[in-house]
């Protein structure tokens, strides 16, 4: 079993486990020896995923804590590539998009890339996917954010601020009634506070493994922005602004 195959089955494991122990990956990771199963783990320890025990590991709370970006991209493969292609479906040629941090709108590059569109972005990796692309691309600058491959700050908000979007998609860490599209950090929230005033039409790029998630800041209204989702959820259906991928 390949590393990334190991390590996807040892996330799930934690979304269904506060707890896990090696003897539940042993079962888990059949054929894998314990001490690549503690390498795994001590990898997923330094990305501040779960925190070790004796004889196992437990899962971080998430409350306002965002997940990195290399554990995040090997979580909801198939949710994530039927949203983003749905999104990018949506984009027309000649228009000026917004592509937010988040491994499910990097996703939507490769189906963008041959557009004729202006692509504007504050997702670090982007570049890396745009090779041979028909699209233009104007990357924003700001502080890096390590973990999550994300642009913020001042720089990053003055700059989207003289910026208008025919559409934009936005990534979000959870969605619920009570912290509408919220993500853990303030400086993620300013931005894409500005980049949805500065847009025709917003669009929320988030699986339904988000639906009814609260973490530390909200940033935009339910009402103000439309979930892009592959399944219903009650939150949705009591929304009442979302489109289903149907995968």
């Amino acid at each position: 079993m390949i590393p990334f195959e190991r390590r996807r089955q040892m996330l799930y494991a934690f979304e269904n486990s506060e707890i896990v122990t090696l003897d539940d990956l042993k079962k888990i990771l059949k054929g894998i020896s314990e001490s690549t199963i503690r390498r795994d783990l001590k990898l997923l320890a330094s990305e501040g995923e779960i925190v070790l025990l004796h004889g196992g590991a437990a899962r971080r709370m998430r409350g306002s804590y965002e997940i990195p970006f290399g554990s995040r991209s090997i979580l909801n493969i198939k949710e994530k590539s039927s949203i983003a292609r749905y999104a990018a479906n949506l984009v027309a040629d000649g228009e000026v998009i917004y592509l937010d941090a988040g491994s499910t709108t990097l996703r939507m590059v490769k189906y963008l890339k041959n557009k004729d569109i202006t692509i504007v972005s504050t997702n670090a990796l982007i570049a890396q996917e745009l090779e041979g692309a028909r699209a233009k691309c104007i990357l924003i600058g700001g502080e890096l954010l390590l973990s999550t491959a994300s642009l913020v700050g001042p720089m990053t908000d003055s700059e989207l601020e003289n910026m208008y979007f025919d559409k934009s998609f936005i990534g979000a860490s959870g969605f619920s009634k009570e912290a509408g599209v919220n993500t853990p950090d303030p400086r993620e929230a300013k931005k894409k506070q500005i980049v949805r005033k500065n847009s025709r039409e917003a669009y929320v790029l988030a699986d339904s493994s988000k639906s009814g998630k609260s973490t530390l800041c909200k940033a935009l209204d339910l009402k103000d922005v439309t979930i892009i989702c592959e399944k219903e959820t009650s939150i949705l259906q009591e929304t009442g602004n979302y489109l289903l991928t149907g995968g």
